[in-house]
């Protein structure tokens, strides 16, 4: 945030020096004031579409894709009953995801996540969700 900050600040000083030179040049006798807030608005507002659709379109990583070398035991995964979505619950909690961003990241709504969770520690034996990441790990669930 500090970098774009001080990015604009730069632009804004260089487009205010290269006013004042042309101002004594040419253009501050035929063009008022109005005219250099107009083109200088424009081009603020084409500079911050262009960076927020960088920033929108940003590639997102699939929660599942982001360790494609780790195997799955996935008898495990059948002798425990895990089901896929209860697996992505467990990948995006070892990822250090909130509830909240769990259900964002996997368009289902919090109350589904708690109850996937609550699923998860019992099919874990465990009580809390940092023994249940620890114990995935040691069943080779999660990398």
């Amino acid at each position: 945030m500090k970098k774009i900050i001080v990015f604009y600040g730069i632009i804004l000083a260089v487009l205010v020096v290269a006013l004042r030179i042309i101002e004594y040049n040419y253009l501050m006798r035929n063009l008022t004031i109005e005219i250099y807030v107009g083109v200088i608005a424009v081009f603020f507002t084409f500079i911050g579409i262009w960076l927020g659709v960088k920033l929108i379109n940003k590639p997102r990583p699939d929660i599942l894709s982001s360790y494609e070398n780790f195997e799955i035991n996935r008898e495990t995964l059948k002798s425990l009953g895990i089901s896929e979505r209860e697996k992505e619950v467990l990948w995006a909690m070892a990822q250090g995801l909130s509830n909240k961003e769990i259900a964002a990241k996997l368009f289902v709504s919090l109350n589904t996540i708690k109850t996937h969770s609550t699923n998860l520690y019992g099919k874990l034996n465990v009580s809390r969700r940092t023994q249940a990441i620890q114990k995935a790990r040691k069943l080779n669930l999660i990398p």
